[in-house]
């Protein structure tokens, strides 16, 4: 256990903040000092501010000191992905391709984070256009995972997962369009929530897309939650907002019916270290009183190609409005993804577009009769930090089948989340995902805070030194 203030949670900090114990300006100088050892080493922020911090904690302390708190996230530090805007900061998505023109205004998570009081520490760091489960960028330095610097974060969250892991203060928030917040929370050994569709406005809204929480607990996400959940009109597929009451995460398993789906009719492998993490989850589940039954493989062949397909339809007639010099600097493996696409008859991609249906369609159909649903998040530990899921096919497999774990509920537009159980022999996290029915974003927490109850102590988190010392070594030894 660490008492360093760069450890403390949202919580232990708000209650020190209250008992006037802590200060905002105190706690927001130990993140930055964190960021400062990490940094060189993970790259996972994009226009840090270390100034504007302060000066946004030093306002925070001033309403602490008067006992006149502005919300319920008031002096705690946070970081943002880099595609969801901020007032004043560029949004480059992630590509060297994009024209660097500062934000008119809040996206709708970080308006609500700055009106609750929060402190933006940074923002965090992303693949082009989001369009990988794994970290390298055009545009940023390669963001590296801080449990051993060799593998990859995943992606596209791929700067907020490792800020969590490495201390970048208790709440970080990414987006989620097939798994962006689940892999990185599952790569680097922290909790994620992608909740249902619309239930976290955001600006602009799109098919799947979501934005969601990324913290090192269940309770720090849930209070995340009862921020980012507040309305806004911008987004015009959101849901009827309601006052869930976020914070009420004790919840008995006994009884429950838990479906366990670890099996791709596709052709991809979990690995073995993967699948006896999270069938021994699912034992703990089952001893706590829960019914835990098979799930049948549902995804039909070619129904997730042509979801991919279509997403890459629509990032190749995006890049098509960019002048040539702009669209030569984007991703070469980005490029090559979209390539396929060129020839696509109407008809063609409108059966792409189709299968979105027919994916939402099949996945609530074999999930809807279990209360929740337990599976890898993804089939294999991290992989290499400079490769990415689009270079794992090595036997025939289309890449959209790899993030097929993650993908099917973001078109079913369930909740789902990441939540670490497990390290493989060389020290990985593994995360166990945990899904619920359309709606029950609260569920899907309470099961996940009954999981932290049930696995036991965790490893101590990476820590900078380590890294440093390692290094040492390897020149000592070359």
């Amino acid at each position: 256990m660490t008492n360093a203030l760069y450890d403390l949670s949202a919580t232990a900090l708000l209650e020190q903040y209250r008992r006037k114990t802590l200060s905002p300006v105190e706690v927001t100088q130990a993140v930055m000092k964190r960021i400062d050892a990490w940094e060189p080493h993970i790259h996972a922020t994009y226009a840090l501010d270390a100034d504007g911090a302060l000066a946004m904690a030093r306002e925070s302390e001033a309403r602490w000191q008067r006992g006149e708190p502005q919300g319920l996230l008031d002096g705690v530090p946070v970081t943002i992905k880099e595609n969801i805007a901020t007032r004043g900061v560029p949004v480059p998505l992630g590509s060297a391709a994009t024209e660097l023109v500062p934000a008119e205004a809040d996206a709708p998570p970080a308006a609500r984070l700055r009106e609750a009081g929060a402190v933006f520490v940074s923002k965090t760091t992303m693949p082009d256009f989001g369009m990988l489960a794994a970290a390298p960028s055009s545009f940023h330095p390669l963001t590296r995972n801080p449990w051993d610097l060799t593998r990859n974060t995943g992606g596209s969250s791929s700067g907020a997962g490792a800020a969590a892991a490495a201390g970048y203060g208790p709440l970080h928030v990414g987006t989620d369009i097939g798994g962006s917040v689940r892999i990185p929370a599952s790569f680097c050994g922290i909790f994620a929530l992608k909740p249902s569709l619309g239930r976290v406005p955001i600006d602009p809204p799109y098919t799947g897309r979501v934005a969601g929480p990324m913290t090192r607990t269940v309770t720090d996400a849930a209070l995340l939650m009862s921020v980012l959940s507040l309305p806004d009109a911008r987004d015009h597929m959101s849901l009827p907002y309601q006052a869930i009451d976020w914070m009420r995460l004790e919840r008995d398993v006994n009884g429950l019916r838990i479906g366990l789906w670890l099996e791709l009719d596709s052709g991809v492998q979990v690995d073995p270290e993967v699948r006896d993490a999270v069938l021994a989850a699912a034992r703990a589940f089952e001893a706590a009183g829960a019914r835990v039954e098979p799930v049948k493989p549902w995804i039909r062949p070619g129904m997730l190609e042509s979801v991919g397909s279509f997403f890459s339809m629509r990032l190749r007639m995006d890049l098509a409005a960019f002048p040539p010099a702009r669209r030569d600097r984007v991703a070469p493996i980005v490029t090559r993804a979209v390539e396929h696409t060129v020839g696509t008859s109407a008809e063609q991609l409108y059966q792409a577009h189709a299968q979105i249906f027919a994916l939402r369609a099949a996945t609530v159909a074999a999930t809807r009769d279990f209360d929740y649903v337990l599976s890898p998040v993804f089939p294999q530990p991290a992989f290499g930090a400079e490769q990415t899921h689009l270079e794992l096919d090595l036997q025939g497999i289309h890449p959209a089948q790899q993030v097929a774990f993650t993908t099917v509920f973001n078109y079913s537009e369930q909740p789902a989340a990441s939540v670490n159980c497990g390290y493989t022999a060389s020290g990985l996290p593994i995360g166990l995902q945990i899904v619920g029915r359309r709606f029950d974003d609260l569920g899907v927490l309470q099961i996940a805070h009954a999981w932290e109850a049930m696995r036991g102590p965790q490893r101590a988190w990476p820590q900078p030194a380590m890294v440093e010392a390692l290094a040492d070594g390897a020149r000592s030894s070359s």
